[in-house]
Parts: C-alpha cells; sequence; structure tokens
C-alpha cells in the first residue's frame, strides 16, 4: 500500500500522488472547488471494501476487533492487519454492499471517502476526498462540505476522525517498534484441512502466512517491561491479538456457507 504525498505546485496548491487502498481519485478537499459537494446515500455503502481480504488496523481498535476477525502482523514492518477473507479479492464481511453489523468494522474503512494526506513541504497534512467515491456528489448531497464560507458540521466531526485515526496510526508505528526491538514475533501459519465428496479428509491447503506475538516471549519479559506494558496498553494489546487467532475458523465456515450459498444460487 502506498502513501500520499502532497506537493507544493508553482500556484502553491498541495498536489497528491501516489495511492491508498480504496482510493482512487483523492484530491485536496477545496471551498473553491467543492462548495456544491457533499455526500449522498447510495444503495450499496460498502461495495467499495468488498475485494479487500485484510485491511489495516491501529493498536486502540485491537479489543474491540479481537472478538470478531484475526489481527496478524505482516511483512517486515509488522504491520498489523484485520483479517477479513482467506481468499484473495474477498471481504466476508461484506455482502451486497452492506456490511454485517454484527461484527467490527475498522476505521481504516470508516474514514471513507476523507483520508489525510502529508503535505511534506509544509509539514502538515491536507484533508482529500475520493471524487469517484459512489457517495460524493455535486448533484443535491444529503450532508454538504461545506455551509457557506466555513466546513460544515459533518465535515467538522470527519476532520476529527481523521485526526484521531492519525495519532492512532504513529501511537501504533511507536508500539510496533518497541515490540520488534524486543523480538517478540514469531512466524505463523494458517493451514485448513475441509473434507472430500465422499467425507474424507481432503488434502490440507496453506491459508496464511503470517507473524504473531510469542506468548512464550511475552511471558519471559523482565517483571518491570511487563509492568510498563501493562501501563501503557501494550500487554492488552498483545493479548488481545493472541485471543483473536481464534477467528480463523469462523472466517473458513463463513467461506464454506458463502461457497455452498453461491453453489445453491447456480
Amino acid at each position: 500500500m502506498g502513501k500520499f504525498m502532497a506537493k507544493k505546485d508553482e500556484a502553491k496548491q498541495p498536489e497528491v500522488s501516489g495511492n491508498v487502498m480504496f482510493y482512487e481519485q483523492p484530491v485536496p478537499l477545496t471551498k473553491e472547488k467543492h462548495a456544491k459537494f457533499g455526500v449522498q446515500q447510495v444503495d450499496q455503502p460498502f461495495a467499495f471494501m468488498k475485494g479487500q481480504h485484510f485491511l489495516p488496523l491501529t493498536a486502540p481498535e485491537f479489543g474491540p476487533a479481537s472478538a470478531s476477525m484475526p489481527i496478524i502482523f505482516a511483512g517486515e514492518e509488522r504491520a498489523p492487519l484485520a483479517v477479513m477473507g482467506i481468499r484473495s479479492g474477498e471481504n466476508l464481511f461484506v455482502n451486497e454492499g452492506q456490511y454485517e453489523i454484527d461484527f467490527y468494522m475498522p476505521a481504516f474503512a470508516r474514514r471513507y471517502p476523507f483520508v489525510l494526506a502529508g503535505d511534506n513541504a509544509n509539514d502538515r497534512f491536507v484533508v482529500c476526498v475520493d471524487e469517484a467515491a459512489e457517495c460524493v456528489t455535486d448533484k443535491k448531497p444529503d450532508q454538504l462540505f461545506f455551509d457557506k464560507e466555513d466546513t460544515s458540521q459533518f465535515t467538522k466531526e470527519a476532520f476529527q476522525f481523521l485526526q484521531s485515526f492519525e495519532r492512532d496510526r504513529q501511537a501504533t508505528t511507536k508500539m510496533i517498534e518497541a515490540f520488534k526491538a524486543l523480538d517478540l514475533f514469531e512466524p505463523k501459519e494458517m493451514n485448513f484441512q475441509g473434507n472430500n465428496a465422499d467425507g474424507t479428509p481432503a488434502p490440507q491447503q496453506k491459508i496464511a502466512d503470517y507473524f504473531a506475538i510469542s506468548e512464550d516471549k511475552l511471558k519471559a519479559l523482565p517483571a518491570e517491561k511487563l509492568a510498563e506494558f501493562s501501563q501503557n496498553g501494550y500487554l492488552a494489546v498483545a493479548y488481545a491479538h493472541l485471543i483473536s487467532l481464534g477467528n480463523w475458523q469462523r472466517l473458513v465456515n463463513m467461506t464454506l456457507r458463502r461457497a455452498q450459498a453461491a453453489e445453491a444460487k447456480a
């Protein structure tokens, strides 16, 4: 996943380049360009995320997310991800553009169609909106981005959410660095073994390779480090992650049910 970079052009307006998951046409939100723009209700509000089987997650989300889906760490950066499907391109929590309301939705998706872009030239962030989002319109929107000369209450609340998300993202990066420095991660894999039509066990299939926090290494930390992790919330995050791994079977079951429903419809 790339990062947005906002640069200054000759007219001293930030210009967005790069890419972020979901966002097709992100542009800086301005009164000059978006005075008549806003968002409208659409029939399939979460269709934009139906093809993503994992989403980035921040540390404060581990607790609520752990009851819904596995939380893993991926790549050299040990990026925390909410696993939302076991087949590439399939989000099990989105059905016909609607999100399964019984499960947690990552903040990464809840901020859409807004996103913060870094304006390095001025050491600041620029609020952007995805003009390609189905919900974004300049044809009688339900919620306007601007109210006369000021941003609307809707937009102000969106800005606050973006700022909170960015603080959580930075805090999460700091936490991951602490875990890496103590070598708490271990490689793991998830395998699935179903049954053949005659009831005999089918060949085992690997679903995922990922990194997890080692509970043994966590328990072996010095008492003062454990006390520090307990106080700053890192210990709660680590155990929420470990508990979340029990949700792999839920994803397998959801995948099988969806496949059976598709066969029945065919």
